[in-house]
């Protein structure tokens, strides 16, 4: 029997804090270790095939956090797209950027939008980040759009609001994988996410290596999707 192509991964890096904290080391060295860690994830999932990867990187509830921690992970974002970008490009990746981008500060709004259209006609494989972003706000932003644009409720379908999402364009995921052990979405891709497949890593982030990438291709080989079938 052919094995089943897992060709969109989404993955909530959860953990950065708790690894951290384990080592006895200060907050922000846990989330530096995962920067690096998801610096690195493209290039593992594109050697095994996987076509589009969805990360979530920051949520429209992080805000709570304390001031120091938000401008330190506002510090790391930036620096990906300024010095991670070239070597997107370079590498052939498609770069998306889903979320209320517009909220973001210090001019960041603006170099997400140069690092979605510099890249917009790569084909290798698609990194699609999830920034300041909440499923439920995904769906209310959506909705707004709907009522803006004066469409009558007897058009608006399932396809229809699915063109109103952040990355309309974008399959489902096949599987959806949260490390740390903590199993919710956490607000990931509500709509996107109905019949995806979940799985729950018990490691942290930062400990996430290429190893892992083999074992959340053979559980979802494993897996048999009915979407709602027999």
């Amino acid at each position: 029997m052919k094995e089943k192509k897992l060709k969109h991964l989404a993955i909530i890096m959860d953990g950065n804090r708790r690894w951290a904290r384990a080592k006895g080391l200060p907050t922000f060295k846990g989330h530096r270790k995962g920067y690096d860690i998801m610096k690195k994830l493209s290039d593992w999932c594109s050697k095994k095939g996987i076509e589009i990867i969805t990360v979530f990187a920051f949520s429209t509830e992080n805000w709570k956090r304390s001031k120091n921690e938000v401008n330190y992970l506002m510090s790391l974002i930036r620096k990906a797209v300024d010095e991670e970008l070239d070597n997107f490009y370079k590498n052939g990746y498609k770069v998306i950027i889903s979320g209320r981008i517009d909220e973001l500060p210090d001019g960041l709004a603006k170099k997400c939008y140069q690092a979605m259209e510099k890249t917009k006609n790569n084909t290798k494989a698609i990194l699609n980040i999830c920034l300041n972003y909440g499923g439920r706000a995904e769906i209310v932003d959506a909705v707004k759009k709907i009522v803006k644009d004066g469409i009558k409720e007897s058009k608006i379908n399932e396809d229809l609001i699915k063109k109103y999402l952040y990355a309309p364009d974008l399959p489902e995921p096949d599987i959806i994988v949260r490390t740390s052990g903590e199993q919710r979405l956490s607000g990931f891709q509500i709509w996107e996410g109905a019949y995806s497949e979940l799985y729950f890593i018990n490691k942290h982030w930062p400990d996430f290596n290429q190893e892992d990438i083999d074992l959340i291709i053979k559980e979802y080989q494993r897996r048999e999707r009915r979407f709602g079938g027999d």
